[in-house]
């Protein structure tokens, strides 16, 4: 496909693509940032485009990859992995949800059950609660993908067992 060609099927999906990054991002900037960086990455990687294929579908794709893509950086970014002996930072983001006493009550109860966790485990599975991959995790605490993923079984496990009541 000639890059005049490709261009001109890039400008001509642009409002479609800019419906779509709003309807990801429910902002007007940051889906015009979306759109920008879709079409900057397509532009980059024309030679990788099939011609005669579904260039909406490849195009959207791009688009959806990106904004996962950076969607994960930015929870990544907001975690705070809590590295203290009784794990005094607790995980969770300032907007929570627990508003009510109850939930509160409900809140330290489980709290105090993960707080009960070696460290060995508790780490591993906050760390994983904040979004982090296993092989991230692994990564960052020197451990094996299976001890990682094992450790985050039992204690999900553990966590079944210990907080059974409050499903």
């Amino acid at each position: 496909m000639k890059t005049i060609d490709f261009t001109q099927q890039l400008v001509n999906v642009q409002s479609e693509l800019f419906r779509f990054a709003f309807k990801l991002t429910a902002d007007r900037e940051d889906a015009n940032d979306l759109l920008q960086e879709t079409s900057l990455k397509a532009l980059d990687n024309e030679e990788k485009y099939t011609p005669d294929t579904n260039f909406k579908g490849w195009i959207y794709t791009i688009m959806r990859n990106i904004f996962i893509n950076n969607y994960r950086k930015t929870v990544r970014d907001q975690t705070f992995v809590d590295q203290t002996d009784n794990l005094f930072h607790l995980n969770l983001s300032q907007d929570s949800g627990f508003d009510s006493t109850e939930a509160a009550y409900d809140l330290k109860e489980i709290h105090r059950t993960v707080n009960a966790l070696p460290k060995e485990y508790r780490v591993p599975f906050a760390m994983y609660v904040s979004g982090f991959k296993y092989r991230e995790i692994a990564d960052k605490l020197g451990l094996p993908l299976g001890t990682v993923k094992s450790r985050i079984f039992f204690t999900r496990q553990k966590l079944q067992e210990e907080l059974k009541d409050f499903r």
